[in-house]
């Protein structure tokens, strides 16, 4: 294994970082706009149930 191909995988795994890291920004941001989103729908289910049983 030359050093020509070391590098050339070093630039690759470089290259996937730095592509992945606004993918991974952008998931992890959806995932957070979900859970959000899903916590109000179970708290508005929650309190439509309590007022409708008082």
């Amino acid at each position: 294994m030359g050093m020509g191909r070391i590098l050339l995988i070093v630039a690759a795994v470089v290259a996937a970082l730095v592509l992945l890291g606004p993918l991974v920004g952008f998931a992890l941001t959806l995932l957070k706009w979900g859970l959000v989103i899903g916590a109000v729908v179970l708290g508005v289910m929650f309190l439509s149930k309590w007022l409708k049983r008082t």
